[in-house]
């Protein structure tokens, strides 16, 4: 679950768009994840902590945003299988150190994403900004670059590893 416009949202809960998840998946593990909406095969969902849960498998994680987002990647690339969807806001400190200094790939996305509301329905507005999809280990990398690939997302990847081996 991620906020969107947290200063002006009436909710914090905003689903993941089933089309990434179509495009990325499966997934084994959602710590963040929403009763009925489909985002792995075990969903952690509030009030159980996600966070202190123990995780296996694949990954997804759209964590709850702001500040708390970064400690869910910290997590992530300790776990070091899956992705997480977040805003890029790449001068932050969160995005340097958990994004530019422990994953794989990232893919900026093309556009600004319409989540959904609790109930499903799609927000008739955009997040207000735009997102990144985090990919933690090499088959997650992967499948960043195929789902752009085939078409199926649109955006640029930035292969981290191969950046940082080349320093």
């Amino acid at each position: 679950m991620a906020g969107v416009h947290l200063a002006s949202a009436q909710t914090t809960t905003w689903l993941t768009p089933l089309h990434i998840i179509e495009a990325l998946g499966p997934f084994d593990l959602d710590p963040c994840g929403h009763p009925g909406w489909p985002t792995a095969d075990r969903a952690i969902c509030l009030p159980d902590d996600g966070l202190a849960a123990s995780w296996s498998g694949r990954v997804w994680c759209n964590p709850p945003y702001g500040a708390q987002a970064w400690v869910w990647l910290e997590r992530l690339a300790e776990h070091g299988s899956g992705t997480a969807l977040v805003f890029a806001r790449t001068e932050t400190e969160g995005f340097v150190r958990t994004v530019w200094n422990k994953a794989d790939a990232v893919l900026f996305l093309a556009g600004r994403l319409h989540f959904h509301h609790a109930d499903g329905r799609r927000a008739s507005a955009n997040s207000g900004a735009p997102s990144a999809l985090v990919a933690y280990g090499q088959f997650d990398a992967a499948r960043l670059h195929e789902a752009v690939a085939t078409g199926a997302l649109s955006g640029h990847v930035v292969d981290l590893q191969r950046l940082a081996a080349a320093r």
